[in-house]
C-alpha cells in the first residue's frame, strides 16, 4: 500500500513541473500582449487539492488539444481591457469632404454678427445734403431746400453782342428774331412783303412779292386744320418746301430764298411762304434761343417751334 502511495506521488510531482513549464512558457508566448498591463499579485500558495484539480485539467488538455488563447483566458483572466490597434490614417477625399463642410470664415463671421433690420441700415445711410441746409445764425436746418425756378433758355449773349439790332427791313423789330403783327403792319400800310431769292439752274436774283392778309391766311389756316395730326413735328411739307418757279429760265421748284448772316434772315417772308425748311438746324436753333423756346431736339421739332413761334407773334 506504501508503494502505491509513493508512485502515485512521484507521477504527480512528475506531472506538477510539466505544468510549471507549460506555464512558463504561455508566459514567454504572451508576454509582447500583455507589457502594458499592469503586473499581476503573485498567485495564491496552492491548496492540499489544488494538484487534483490541475491534473484533471492538464489530462483534459492532453486528450483534446485547445488553442493557446483559450488556455490564456482560462488559466490567467485579463484584468484590463486589451490594447487597440492604432487607428488608420484617414482617406485624403475623406479629408476633403470635411473640409468642405466646415462653414467659411467669413460665412462663420458673417453669421456671428446679428442681423440687422431694413430700417437700421437705412438710418445708417448718411442723409442726403439736400435734406439740410444752414439758416443764417449758422446752423443746420433740417427739411428739404427750397424748389428752384426754372433757368431762362435765353443764353447770355457774348461781349460786344446785344438784343437790339439795327431794324433789317420794315416789318421786322429792334429785336432778334423779331417781327411785327399783321395787324400792326395792316394799320401801318405795308400790304406786301418781299424777299429775295436765287435760281438754282440759272442763278439769277431776284425780289418775290407775297401779299401779306392772304398768305398769312392761308398759313394760319393750315396750321389750324393740321395741327392735331403733327404731333409736334413739322409735316413733310414743310420739311421739303415746294420752291417756286423761275420766271427767267421757267424751271419748276428751283428758286431758293437767300438767307445772308443769322440776324438779317427775313423770317415773315420764309413763312409766308412756307420755305422755314430751307435754313439750316443752326439758324432755326437762333429764332428758338432769341424767343425763348426749346430749342433741342430733331429738325423737324425745331422747324415747328419755330413756324408756331411766328404764327404767335404775327397774331399777337
Amino acid at each position: 500500500m506504501n508503494r502505491k502511495i509513493s508512485s502515485s506521488s512521484f507521477y504527480m510531482e512528475d506531472k506538477d513541473e510539466e505544468l510549471v513549464r507549460l506555464k512558463l512558457a504561455i508566459r514567454s508566448a504572451s508576454s509582447p500582449v500583455t507589457v502594458a498591463a499592469p503586473a499581476l499579485p503573485p498567485p495564491p500558495p496552492p491548496q492540499q487539492q489544488q494538484p487534483l484539480l490541475l491534473s484533471s485539467s492538464l489530462l483534459s488538455l492532453l486528450t483534446h488539444p485547445v488553442p493557446p488563447s483559450l488556455l490564456l483566458r482560462q488559466f490567467f483572466p485579463p484584468t484590463s481591457l486589451p490594447l487597440e490597434p492604432p487607428p488608420s490614417p484617414p482617406h485624403p477625399s475623406s479629408h476633403l469632404a470635411s473640409t468642405n463642410s466646415s462653414p467659411h470664415p467669413s460665412s462663420r463671421r458673417e453669421s456671428t454678427n446679428p442681423p440687422y433690420p431694413s430700417s437700421r441700415r437705412a438710418s445708417t445711410n448718411p442723409p442726403h445734403p439736400s435734406s439740410h441746409r444752414t439758416s443764417t445764425s449758422g446752423q443746420n436746418v433740417e427739411g428739404p431746400l427750397p424748389s428752384r425756378t426754372r433757368k431762362s433758355p435765353m443764353r447770355i449773349l457774348r461781349p460786344g453782342k446785344s438784343e437790339n439790332i439795327p431794324q433789317p427791313y420794315p416789318w421786322a423789330t429792334t429785336r432778334r428774331a423779331k417781327v411785327r403783327s399783321v395787324s400792326d403792319l395792316l394799320s401801318k400800310g405795308i400790304l406786301k412783303i418781299t424777299g429775295d431769292v436765287q435760281c438754282k439752274r440759272c442763278e439769277k436774283r431776284y425780289q418775290i412779292e407775297y401779299n401779306l392778309q392772304e398768305k398769312f391766311t392761308e398759313v394760319n389756316t393750315f396750321i389750324t386744320v393740321n395741327m392735331d395730326n403733327m404731333h409736334d413735328r413739322a409735316p413733310q411739307i414743310w420739311q421739303s418746301p415746294i420752291l417756286p418757279n423761275c420766271r427767267f429760265c421757267e424751271q419748276n421748284n428751283c428758286v431758293k430764298p437767300l438767307l445772308g448772316k443769322k440776324r438779317r434772315i427775313n423770317w415773315l417772308f420764309l413763312f409766308l411762304g412756307q420755305m422755314l425748311g430751307c435754313c439750316k438746324l443752326a439758324e432755326l436753333k437762333y429764332f428758338c434761343k432769341h424767343t425763348k423756346s426749346h430749342r433741342t431736339g430733331a429738325k423737324d421739332r425745331v422747324l415747328y417751334l419755330t413756324y408756331l413761334g411766328l404764327l404767335k407773334q404775327l397774331d399777337s
